[in-house]
């Protein structure tokens, strides 16, 4: 099993994936091999994350003047620097890259406020596009009631937001390139998890 850290934000926090190499075995012409193609089920890749408001570069007065109205808070915004929230989020990918597995704590967060809840795809200190709405497949509040978030998810939940771009800012918020600069989507999981590998993955949340 591949582990990493998985990086993270959550407007309030972001976090920085690492990635630790898996080992590669050197196989003879005389070595047995079994494969077990029911193995693809289970759990192969671990990307972890530390939520820490500090890991934002900004403060909200710095949001582009650009940026989607959707995106803003409606409430007074308090400096990075003072915030007291924090979160510890997993995310949890099967062998054969056909479903992913989220999970995330916070404290000292208000569910309630919680407009969105996205995964991004972008590199540290980069404003990226989304690849995953968390508000497609769950009611973000019922889901974290008992204090952690989780959710399954497939390819479809990737192309979903990746075919909900519309104009201009739809084509530069939702779907993460397969080649950055270059059209064309990721629409799978197998999309993600190479995403995630190379540390351009992290949690946004859009506070009312």
């Amino acid at each position: 099993m591949n582990t990493k850290l998985l990086s993270s934000i959550i407007v309030i926090f972001v976090v920085l994936l690492l990635f630790i190499p898996g080992k590669t075995f050197a196989a003879t012409q005389t070595q047995s091999v079994t494969l077990t193609p029911s193995n693809g089920e289970e759990i192969g890749f671990v990307y972890e994350a530390f939520l820490n408001p500090n890991q934002e570069p900004a403060d909200e007065e710095d949001t582009p003047p650009f940026a989607p109205k959707e995106f803003l808070s409606t409430a007074p915004s308090v400096p990075r620097n003072q915030r007291k929230s924090r979160g510890h989020g997993m995310l949890r990918i099967t062998n054969d890259l056909s479903k992913a597995y989220v999970y995330v704590n916070t404290e000292n967060v208000n569910l309630e406020d919680i407009n969105m809840f996205h995964i991004h795809c972008g590199r540290p200190d980069q404003l990226g596009p989304i690849l995953i709405d968390f508000g497609n497949s769950s009611n973000i509040q019922k889901n974290s009631a008992d204090g952690t978030f989780e959710v399954e998810l497939r390819n479809e939940d990737i192309e979903k937001v990746s075919n909900s771009g519309h104009g201009i800012v739809g084509a530069f918020t939702a779907g993460c390139p397969i080649v950055p600069g270059i059209p064309g989507d990721v629409k799978t999981i197998a999309g993600m998890q190479y995403i995630a590998q190379k540390g351009e993955l992290y949690f946004t949340a859009v506070f009312i």
